[in-house]
């Protein structure tokens, strides 16, 4: 075990994460403090940006990717329990890239465009030929190796189940065929959770750490994953728990942690389900935006019943200030959080986990 150039106690970060993620106490939540550095730690040349770089998969995307990767962690301070790591990210849903759909740009964003036209000619098939797969792991072994001793390297945001079926199928399609094809659709579920796994397995051999832990949002000591469905806020409790559940249920017990992205109001009601689900142990709300930011009182009643059910909970924090808040209304049971929280100073972030302490 060893130390990293942007996080030197990186050793004893592990042990604190281990600790409470084994259902250990670490004395406050844990808390991903990150704050600007005065300087760079490196100074590292810039390099002209490739017009379209985002889904223009050309070596000189690949050779911006690799610089945007290695200029991503020298300007920040890293605190409290967040590491350093970047990730070979294509698109939200690469599953979905992985297995077929072509990667859409538009300013500020890119999506899945579906390639399922109709449930006759659907394709679940993992090929290790497939363009993005291959970009991923050129630039994931890039990042390696640019990364040792530096920065970890994190799992891509893979994603899995309605929601990949909906980036291969379209939203509005799948909806109707919830009804009216319910038996493809649990087929189709079958199949791409196999093929999750398949990726996801490969990806683990290469990216794990010399713990075995690996980064999916957060480090964690072993096969670490972050589940989600943000459909859940188009159905039914009813047809969450028909369709999505079981996937949830089989998925978590395939990895040795995992938390749940529960994304926007319209995903509330589906609370109860999610807790009665024992491999996940960590919800990790995000409200959505124009709502309230996740520290507010609106949300606390979400995050008592999360922590009598067992589970535990992970937000960001728009200040530190928010973070006191939220210890006086849950004193001892902060210690169940997990909070991102940016600052204005390494100096501020150290006063802030001395401040959290319950």
């Amino acid at each position: 075990m060893s130390g990293l150039l942007y996080r030197e106690d990186m050793d004893e970060v592990r042990r604190r994460l281990k600790t409470w993620w084994d259902g250990g106490e670490i004395g406050r939540p844990v808390l991903k403090v990150t704050a600007p550095r005065e300087r760079p730690l490196e100074e590292i040349p810039p390099i002209e940006r490739p017009a379209g770089w985002v889904t223009d998969y050309s070596t000189r995307s690949l050779e911006y990717r690799i610089y945007l990767s290695k200029i991503a962690c020298v300007r920040t301070w890293y605190l409290g329990e967040a590491v350093p790591a970047v990730a070979p990210d294509l698109a939200p849903n690469c599953l979905a890239l992985y297995l077929g759909c072509k990667g859409v740009e538009r300013p500020g964003t890119v999506w899945c465009e579906p390639c399922i036209e109709t449930p006759e000619q659907a394709k679940f098939v993992f090929d290790k030929s497939n363009f993005y797969w291959q970009f991923t792991e050129r630039l994931g072994r890039a990042q390696l190796e640019e990364g040792s001793g530096k920065f970890l390297v994190a799992f891509p945001d893979l994603i899995e189940g309605l929601d990949t079926l909906a980036a291969m199928r379209g939203t509005e399609p799948l909806l109707v065929d919830l009804v009216e094809r319910p038996d493809w659709v649990r087929s189709a579920l079958r199949q791409i959770t196999d093929r999750y796994f398949h990726a996801y397995d490969i990806l683990y051999d290469m990216f794990r750490d010399e713990l075995g832990g690996s980064v999916f949002w957060a480090w964690a000591p072993g096969r670490m994953a972050k589940f989600q469905c943000d459909l859940s806020a188009m159905i039914s409790p009813a047809m969450f728990g028909e369709f999505m559940v079981p996937v949830l249920a089989e998925m978590s017990e395939r990895v040795s942690y995992c938390m749940y992205h529960w994304d926007g109001p319209g995903a509330i009601r589906h609370h109860e389900l999610l807790l009665s689900i024992p491999g996940i142990e960590v919800l990790q709300w995000t409200p959505g935006a124009g709502v309230e930011p996740p520290a507010h009182r609106r949300w606390w009643p979400l995050y008592h019943r999360t922590i009598e059910a067992g589970k535990r909970v992970y937000i960001w924090c728009e200040r530190a200030a928010d973070v006191l808040e939220l210890k006086r209304e849950f004193g001892p049971r902060l210690s169940r959080f997990m909070i991102d929280v940016a600052v204005p100073s390494r100096a501020e972030g150290e006063e802030l986990l001395k401040a959290a302490e319950v």
